[in-house]
């Protein structure tokens, strides 16, 4: 089954880096955000890519181009100012019809069993499966009892909310909802989907970090420095 990445926006959140580098480039423990996303589909056995690249695409080309660990890889210039549901258009041409494949963002990591994910998607047979999670919270969490801190959790989970984790598995019917470069997937499409009772979502508990910006790749920086495993590998 094939992978969609999304990986041509400029990353101003994390302007550090992507004034030079897009941010597909930017590493973790050496080894960039790209890599490691295709690595935890390889290990799942699927090792179909097709990048949909933009913002300083030839970055990415030219790494990748001689690359003797991804042999299966497209790199498709999608435009600097294309929005990711037309991004994701502009893919249409590599899938047949009824086709099912993964979309995901060049910025989230995660332990999701992509084969339960996938199982889940074709057995509810809607078009699209999005992978729910938990949002962290950005600050400690105090409760108080009669000005006494009587419990202090620092960033803890939302245990009533879910939220987009970005690990997706869509049917190629969803081509039919983005219209074109302008339409941003997670507005209109989604919404649309949401309404037709033709998006189902896949909560997952485990492990979910998006590198949005330079705490959170201090905090994945971290992570893969102090773990023999990393924890978002299987």
């Amino acid at each position: 089954m094939k992978t969609v990445v999304l990986a041509g926006g400029y990353g101003t959140r994390i302007e550090e880096y992507t004034k030079k580098i897009p941010k597909p480039m930017i590493k973790i423990g050496g080894i960039p955000l790209l890599t490691h996303i295709m690595r935890i589909f390889v290990s799942y056995g699927y090792n179909e890519f097709i990048i949909a690249a933009g913002y300083k695409k030839k970055i990415i080309q030219n790494y990748y181009s001689n690359s003797k660990e991804f042999t299966n890889l497209k790199i498709i210039d999608t435009g600097k100012e294309t929005m990711t549901g037309g991004r994701l258009l502009r893919l249409k041409l590599y899938f047949k019809k009824n086709e099912n494949f993964f979309m995901t963002y060049v910025d989230g990591l995660s332990d999701v069993n992509l084969n339960k994910l996938k199982n889940f998607h074709l057995k509810h047979q809607k078009i699209a499966t999005v992978t729910a999670v938990r949002p962290p919270v950005r600050f400690g969490e105090i409760s108080i009892v009669k000005s006494r801190v009587s419990s202090f959790k620092e960033k803890p989970e939302i245990k009533s909310s879910w939220i987009n984790g970005g690990f997706f598995v869509l049917n190629h019917e969803v081509f039919k909802f983005i219209k074109n470069d302008a339409i941003s997937f997670e507005k209109q499409p989604m919404e649309k989907l949401s309404i037709k009772k033709n998006l189902m979502a896949y909560k997952h508990k485990g492990f979910w970090k998006c590198m949005d910006n330079l705490g959170d790749k201090n905090y994945l920086e971290k992570l893969y420095k102090n773990n023999k495993v990393k924890p978002w590998k299987k």
